[in-house]
């Protein structure tokens, strides 16, 4: 892809300046990677903006921010960069275009997906069936969420070998994937690179509340995965159905990932109020907020959805809970969500270019 289009051409220029005074040579991942660079193809910006966590510490730092003649905003060129490069990799390429800048489109998929389910429920009426399983089969579960949680999968799969192409990704090794594990986890990243927190909600004042929120809504997401595989194993290999006790393993792990996932996207719905929306892709800014209230939705009912376990509003809240996941999943390559998966690729990517030994 040329240099030519506007977003990737002042995206250029700001780096070469960025690459020639060298000032925060000791912030995040971007500035080293920068710095060995002499020139920078479409691939090398890619990389850049897609290794750019958005915490702001170098705007705020930097010397060369209008009224000066630069105008550098480079958080803000970078996600530029960084969302063309999201639709621009996505198979197939509309509905990326469709739910990377619209809030309204991920309201409607949330929309479908509750109506579906309520649907499923009122004409796929099980035989027998205890708790859940009594308003909804095993079955028509798996023959609902298997194939919109692979689909999405595999289309991520083809945006993710795209992206490795463009950015000229080599064999992976084992200690990258180390080093990349490791930053993603710590999110070192969302610290500036120094440790003293993220400059995302509080300007030139720092703070790790993006960094802690971030966690809370990964750890979330990962220990309510975590429980439906467990349920999973459950169900095939010791034939123990749900629903589940308290002190069960599918509940130890979603119970806790639904508060992580409820409270952290509440602190990032809070958080990016507080932002200068100026500092991102302003245009990708409705659709940013749809997909974290989506996710904070998704906690949240199904925190109710287990204390009204044996009530007579399990029906609606198992479809309201369910359609939110079903809209989750069928978005995942063409929402925010795909952004881990491309943060991840260029986590190991600088690995690579830091030529991690084993």
């Amino acid at each position: 892809m040329s240099l030519d289009t506007p977003k990737l051409a002042e995206a250029a220029r700001q780096v070469e300046i960025c690459n020639a005074c060298r000032y925060c040579e000791g912030y995040c991942s971007v500035f080293p990677a920068m710095f060995k660079e002499r020139s920078f193809a479409s691939g090398d910006l890619t990389q850049l903006a897609n290794l750019c966590h958005n915490c702001r510490g170098c705007y705020y730092a930097c010397q060369y921010t209008e009224p000066h003649e630069f105008a550098l905003n480079l958080p803000a060129a970078l996600a530029e960069v960084r969302q063309e490069s999201w639709e621009r990799f996505a198979w197939p390429a509309a509905p990326a275009l469709l739910f990377q800048r619209s809030g309204v489109a991920m309201a409607l998929a949330l929309v479908i997906g509750i109506a579906c389910l309520f649907w499923a429920m009122a004409t796929l009426v099980p035989a027998s069936g205890e708790g859940f399983y009594a308003v909804l089969s095993h079955v028509t579960l798996v023959a609902i969420f298997l194939p919109a949680f692979m689909l999405p999968l595999a289309a991520i799969a083809i945006g993710l070998s795209r992206y490795w192409r463009e950015v000229g990704g080599g064999r992976v090794r084992i200690a990258h994937l180390r080093d990349a594990m490791h930053s993603a986890v710590t999110m070192r990243n969302l610290s500036g690179g120094q440790g003293q927190g993220c400059n995302f909600e509080a300007e030139d004042r720092f703070s790790n509340a993006r960094r802690h929120a971030h966690q809370a809504v990964m750890w979330g997401f990962l220990l309510c995965f975590a429980s439906t595989c467990t349920g999973t194993v459950l169900h095939y290999g010791f034939a123990i159905e749900a629903p589940y006790a308290l002190l069960s393993l599918p509940k130890l792990l979603g119970v806790p990932g639904g508060l992580l996932l409820t409270i952290g996207s509440a602190a990032l719905i809070w958080l990016k109020l507080q932002a200068d929306p100026k500092l991102g892709a302003p245009s990708a800014w409705g659709a940013e907020m749809a997909f974290v209230l989506l996710l904070g939705l998704t906690g949240l009912t199904g925190l109710l959805l287990f204390a009204a376990t044996g009530t007579g509003a399990v029906p609606a809240l198992l479809a309201i809970h369910l359609g939110a996941v079903l809209a989750l999943f069928l978005s995942m390559p063409y929402s925010k969500m795909v952004h881990g998966f491309y943060r991840m690729a260029a986590l190991v990517r600088d690995a690579q270019n830091k030529d991690v030994k084993l």
